[in-house]
């Protein structure tokens, strides 16, 4: 065999694997010699942001992650919690931007092929998706050419694979103009009676590669998604996978089947770093270490390295750890399914990664080294808010022009509603939805756009058990709230989350968090990272929504002409989850019955600041974000769902962007139904505030007339004075007195065709 002794690189070669040279130093010193290419590489990629977390890790400790229904916590491909009724649900987000930026149908697909291995890796059968997506202005080619792609990518794959896609949220700024955010989450449901985890045991216990072939497709994800987009980036598209969702939906089957046999001891998707981070992360999680011989593993091309075979990002491939003698019973299930299996490897005593080739030692890396023992950044946080902040919070309402309660500026309020509901932020995104297939499976109790949060019945294993149960699951993050103010816009997101599965009827549960942000090297963009963890952690603790896991996705920035970074808007998203006792008492948005009572659960405190208002009408991005009082938020959710499950509620929809004025259409549009409302000024308070401005703890919800004294102390027994009574449900206009009238099919023509115009526009 040969000496693994190499001669020192260049920086150029080490500044290629997107190493630092202080970090190749540290490289040098572990291993008590200079690294050769293959094992340089596997540093490379275990070593990036993707997939050690070194400059977000110290951030992330500070999140809530036990409770009495967390099962698996961080750590593992998924989170797992207990639903009840021997019900438990593996859940998990996961982003592909960079991908997607560059080749946006195959970066969508795959990101969702990923994410559904993370959960069936589990033992979990999938059994829905959703997505949070952003995008830049659509009046650019690029952003429609990425929007168009992004969504095919999405319906191709999810289609496929047999899973449905039933919600999410789409949003269209500048700031994300340069650099898209694709974040895909899944669910699953679990199958086996034990978790399927990671950690390698049983020394000489074979290591089974199966699934799909290696190529060279995908080489070098994990740095890429690590480092900023720039002119260049086009010439990354190697870094790109390219998905099969038909061979994805065989691995599922023969995975879970395999699972059933009791033979595998651990298994791991090869998602980012492929068969360097599979092997590394099994033997650190075990304490043990894996010998894996790459002349064994099935192959698509001729002449690969071993570089190649290790930082290779194929899809579709597995790695599991067998008991000894048991190993042919699983090749012989994949088989069955026309899936790849062979022995590569095995378990081994040193913790280590010895890798083989060739019949020579292609690399030999201590496995805590690539998966536990990585580089670490506590960086200072800033100790005051940066200058752009500061300046935001500087803006004054009096900066705009006079109102009254007909309209501003020469402009009616119908007019601007108009314009609200026709920005493609807040219009119907049913655009993007037809094209997913959300009831595969039979399962899906809400369909997209019917309510705050989807809402997926879960079916037990055995007949025996008779339950009505179900999951509700929602995606949230506003970035402008983030953007200025993290700590504050961080709480709100969560708080959002929340609120959404409360309107559907569910208590939230547990939640998973995609970290999407600039740079951490940046001074500015490190203190937006903290305040928002800090933020999360906070709403967390408060809720008792404890994080089970995620994906942080930093280095989202692209470089104008002159070179000056542009980072997007901070945006954490917020993936939450929450059970539903009983499905067939689930609520959606739209308004139900003429002549139903509406309700304002909550008070009247709203703002101006990074309002969708301020942005699209005044084209303002300032002030600060609402304040978010969490005793009022938990009550105010408690009451709504108290209210869904005595059946006195008929309808509720979270009053979030755009203010009480579009929540009221979307609950119109939603029923296909009018409302006519009386609205009041608050002390000290304008016209375009109390119809647009924004704030948090606030839900609109109608009940049935007979149930209405029943309803309203109920109310004041728990709400006190935060609520209102609004109105009534009517039959086809929103008239909000004294201030607007506007017709369903007004409001329709705006919000239904406006992504379709835009698309159109040249």
């Amino acid at each position: 065999m040969t000496e693994l002794n190499s001669a020192p690189f260049s920086p150029e070669e080490i500044a290629q694997e997107s190493i630092k040279p202080n970090e190749y130093e540290e490289i040098v010193k572990r291993l008590n010699r200079h690294p050769n290419k293959a094992e340089l590489g596997m540093f490379g990629v275990m070593w990036s942001e993707h997939c050690c977390y070194k400059n977000s890790r110290p951030l992330l400790k500070q999140f809530p992650t036990s409770g009495d229904r967390v099962l698996v916590g961080p750590g593992e491909n998924a989170g797992v919690i207990d639903l009840g009724d021997g019900l438990h649900l593996a859940f998990k987000i996961e982003s592909h931007n960079h991908p997607s930026a560059i080749e946006p149908f195959q970066g969508a697909a795959t990101g969702v092929g990923g994410i559904l291995r993370d959960i069936f890796t589990m033992g979990a059968r999938p059994i829905a998706i959703l997505n949070s997506l952003r995008f830049g202005t659509l009046d650019y080619p690029r952003t429609r050419r990425i929007f168009t792609g992004v969504v095919e990518g999405i319906s191709h794959y999810g289609n496929s694979v047999g899973v449905p896609t039933v919600g999410g949220e789409v949003y269209f700024d500048s700031a994300y103009g340069g650099n898209p955010l694709v974040n895909a989450m899944a669910l699953g449901l679990m199958e086996t009676p034990e978790i399927v985890k990671a950690g390698a045991s049983g020394i000489g216990n074979p290591v089974l590669y199966v699934g799909s072939t290696t190529g060279r497709d995908g080489m070098g994800g994990a740095s890429f998604a690590s480092a900023e987009l720039n002119e260049d980036s086009d010439d990354d598209r190697p870094a790109v996978q390219v998905g099969d969702p038909f061979l994805e939906k065989s691995l599922i089957e023969a995975c879970l089947e395999a699972f059933k046999t009791g033979a595998v001891v651990a298994a791991q998707d090869m998602g980012a770093a492929g068969l360097t981070c599979s092997t590394a992360e099994m033997a650190e999680k075990g304490g043990v270490g894996i010998e894996l011989d790459l002349d064994k593993i099935p192959h698509r091309e001729t002449g690969m390295t071993a570089y190649e075979y290790l930082l290779s990002e194929s899809q579709e491939r597995m790695l599991f750890v067998a008991e000894k003698g048991r190993e042919q019973e699983l090749i012989d299930i994949f088989h069955k399914w026309e899936l790849h299996a062979v022995v590569a490897g095995k378990v081994i005593t040193e913790p280590i990664v010895r890798i083989l080739h060739e019949g020579n030692v292609a690399a030999e890396i201590p496995a805590a080294a690539l998966a536990e023992n990585t580089p670490l950044y506590e960086r200072e946080i800033l100790s005051q808010p940066p200058e752009y902040a500061q300046t935001a919070w500087e803006w004054n309402v009096k900066s705009l022009p006079d109102c009254d309660e007909k309209g501003i500026s020469d402009r009616a309020w119908q007019e601007i509603l108009l314009q609200l509901l026709a920005t493609p932020s807040l219009a119907s995104k049913a655009w993007v939805y037809r094209q997913y297939d959300h009831q595969v499976q039979n399962n899906t109790v809400l369909l997209p756009g019917g309510g705050d949060a989807a809402v997926i019945r879960v079916r037990p294993q055995t007949e025996s058990v008779e339950t009505y149960k179900g999951v509700a699951a929602t995606t949230d993050c506003n970035g402008r709230y983030v953007y200025l103010d993290p700590y504050e816009g961080a709480k709100l997101a969560v708080a959002e989350a929340a609120r959404n599965l409360s309107c559907v009827g569910a208590e939230p549960i547990a939640l998973t968090d995609n970290l999407n942000f600039g740079s951490p090297e940046k001074a500015v963009g490190y203190w937006q990272l903290a305040k928002a963890c800090e933020g999360i952690a906070t709403a967390c603790r408060e809720l008792e929504t404890p994080v089970t896991g995620g994906n942080v996705s930093l280095y989202n920035e692209t470089f104008d002409q002159q070179g000056n970074p542009q980072p997007i808007y901070p945006t954490p998203v917020i993936g939450m989850v929450g059970v539903v006792e009983d499905v067939r008492r689930v609520c959606g948005q739209g308004w139900r019955n003429q002549g139903d009572r509406v309700y304002l659960l909550g008070n009247n405190t709203v703002t101006f600041g990074g309002s969708e208002y301020l942005a699209t009408v005044h084209q303002t991005v300032a002030g600060k974000p609402p304040h978010l009082d969490f005793a009022l938020e938990k009550q105010v959710q408690w009451v709504c769902r108290e209210g869904i499950k005595e059946g006195w509620i008929n309808s509720a929809h979270d009053c979030a962007e755009g203010g009480i004025a579009v929540a009221l259409a979307e609950c119109c549009l939603g029923g296909n139904l009018g409302v006519e409302v009386t609205l009041s000024l608050g002390d000290n308070q304008r016209w375009d505030q109390c119809l647009f401005g924004e704030g948090a703890s606030r839900i609109v919800v109608s009940i049935s007339p007979e149930k209405q004294e029943q309803w309203e102390g109920f109310l004041k027994e728990y709400l006190g004075e935060n609520w209102q009574q609004l109105g009534v449900v009517t039959g086809s206009d929103l008239k909000i007195n004294p201030c607007l009238v506007v017709s369903l099919e007004a409001m329709q023509e705006e919000t239904e065709n406006a992504i379709a115009r835009q698309l159109k526009s040249e």
